[in-house]
C-alpha cells in the first residue's frame, strides 16, 4: 500500500475577510479531523487559526497567507497530508484513499479491474471499478458484496460484478 500518498481533507473555496482567512469545504469528519494537523500539502501550508464555520465548513488562517489577495488566488486548492499521517483505523474501517487504485478480484478468482472511485449516496460507501474494457459497475461497499479487502486486493461477490 502507498502509505505516503496525499489524502485531501478539504478544499479551499474562497477567501474570508481582508486578513488572508480562507472558508473550507471538509472531506473528512469535520472540524476536528483537521486539528491534529499544523501542516498541509508537503508543509506549503501552516495551519494558525481554525473554526467551524457553523455551515458544516470551516475558516482557516495560514501562516504564509496574509492578505485577501493571496486567499482567493487559493481558491480550488486541495489541503492534504501523507497517508502515514492519519491515524490507524478499528478492524473493518478503511480511508477511502486506501481503496482507490486496489485490484478488483471476484471471489471466484476472476479478475474485473480496478477501483476509481469511493462514492457516498447517503446509504452507505459504494466503490466504483472498471473493467479493462473501460466500463465501469458501482458496488456496495457491505459484506455480502465485499466480503474482504486488504492493501492489495478487494474481493467482489460475483453476484455484484456486473457485466
Amino acid at each position: 500500500m502507498a502509505q505516503d500518498k496525499p489524502v485531501t481533507l478539504a478544499a479551499i473555496i474562497g477567501a474570508h475577510g481582508i486578513t488572508g482567512e480562507v472558508r473550507l469545504k471538509l472531506f473528512g469528519e469535520g472540524v476536528d479531523s483537521l486539528r491534529r494537523f499544523r501542516a498541509f500539502n508537503d508543509s506549503a501550508l501552516t495551519l494558525v487559526k481554525l473554526k467551524d464555520d457553523g455551515k458544516g465548513g470551516a475558516i482557516a488562517r495560514f501562516a504564509e497567507v496574509t492578505d485577501r489577495t493571496a486567499a482567493e488566488a487559493l481558491r480550488g486548492t486541495a489541503l492534504t497530508v501523507p497517508r502515514s499521517a492519519l491515524p490507524d483505523l478499528p478492524e473493518g474501517e478503511y480511508y477511502h484513499a486506501d481503496l482507490l487504485g486496489l485490484a478488483a478480484v471476484s471471489d471466484e478468482g476472476e479478475a474485473l479491474g480496478m477501483v476509481i472511485a469511493v462514492e457516498n449516496f447517503g446509504a452507505g460507501d459504494v466503490v466504483e471499478i472498471q473493467r479493462p474494457n473501460g466500463k465501469k459497475f458501482m458496488v456496495p461497499m457491505r459484506a455480502e458484496a465485499v466480503p474482504e479487502w486488504n492493501g492489495e486486493r478487494l474481493v467482489v461477490t460475483a453476484a455484484f460484478a456486473a457485466d
